[in-house]
């Protein structure tokens, strides 16, 4: 009895796709690529790591799978959004209290610190903190050691620092509201996430695997995207990046309720052509799209075909003949 298609399809488009993916960070782009490829190494290392990168662009994601990579693997992974804290607040957070050490404390509350023990702490926009905690989280750093609020006994920490901040903090040690000394001590491993608008390649399979996503969560069947409203995802520049592109897809799927998820499903900000387009229209768009798009990649890469078909993980013949179709007048390196 032979084997359906469809099935067969969808094993070979899930095995394509687990080529470029490292724990649930999913990506072909060659910047990205690089980061897969020394994240065992950093995984491996004891070293405190500083991500990088644009709100939205899974920095969080990193940090966990240099986690999940690590020795470290088997304790807990602890995260702290450092920016969503008043200071009062996030020092009694990471480090913890003792019973007394202020008027509602009645009883001990062990911190992030100690619910990380032996694992990784994970602390997002540390570019947000105060001096002041600056000052504890250095002290950690060069000692290995925190006092809980209320407490005079020093607590030594088998904890592994990962931290993550979407702003400059090269900048923010030049304008003196971040301390050199600390950003030395957690800038050791420097991982630069790229923001999605420069990784475009990115668009189908990160689309793809939200789709698969919501299907399982919601129970549908949506079958994935129309050329169309690729064209139309493909052509935004995502202030958000990976995140807004996500929440796109959940807003597709209340409004899709089978089959592909066309245009008309994409917010408006996404598409800001008419609707009402014939086929033949929205078959140029998406040519127009396309043709865009690898020229984009073909410069990134000096013009390079091989190195841009490589990026991009298609066969360079694949990349010679889509130039051919669309009739690029590609220079010469």
């Amino acid at each position: 009895m032979s084997v359906p298609i469809l099935p067969k399809i969808e094993k070979l488009r899930k095995e394509i796709r687990r080529q470029y993916e490292v724990a649930d960070i999913i990506s072909r782009n060659h910047r990205m690529q690089g980061l897969f490829s020394v994240l065992p190494d950093i995984a491996e290392s004891p070293s405190t790591v500083l991500i990088e990168g644009e709100s939205g662009t899974g920095k969080e994601l990193f940090a966990n799978a240099i986690h999940q990579l690590s020795p470290r693997r088997k304790k807990p992974f602890v995260a702290v959004n450092c920016g969503a804290l008043p200071d009062t607040l996030l020092e009694s957070e990471l480090f913890g209290y003792k019973a007394g050490a202020f008027t509602d404390a009645k009883k001990d509350k062990p911190g992030r610190f100690a619910a990380a023990e032996g694992g990784t702490l994970f602390l997002d926009e540390i570019g947000d903190v105060s001096a002041a905690m600056q000052v504890r989280l250095l002290r950690f750093l060069q000692e290995r050691i925190y006092e809980p609020l209320g407490s005079v006994q020093p607590v030594h920490a088998n904890v592994r620092i990962v931290a993550a901040t979407h702003q400059n903090l090269t900048s923010l040690v030049k304008e003196k509201t971040f301390r050199e000394d600390l950003y030395y001590r957690i800038n050791i491993v420097k991982l630069e996430i790229p923001p999605l608008r420069d990784r475009l390649e990115d668009i189908p399979l990160l689309v793809e695997h939200f789709v698969d996503r919501f299907n399982t969560l919601q129970g549908k069947e949506i079958m994935g995207v129309s050329d169309d409203a690729l064209a139309c995802l493909m052509s935004h520049d995502y202030p958000g990046n990976v995140r807004e592109l996500e929440n796109v897809i959940e807003r597709a799927f209340i409004l899709c309720r089978s089959g592909l998820i066309e245009r008309e499903h994409l917010p408006s900000p996404i598409c800001h052509q008419s609707t009402t387009g014939g086929g033949t229209d929205n078959l140029d768009s998406f040519k127009q799209m396309e043709a865009s798009f690898l020229m984009s990649a073909l410069r990134q890469h000096d013009w390079n075909r091989t190195e841009t078909a490589k990026a991009l993980g298609i066969h360079k013949t694949t990349l010679f003949r889509k130039i051919k179709a669309l009739g690029l007048q590609v220079p010469r390196k």
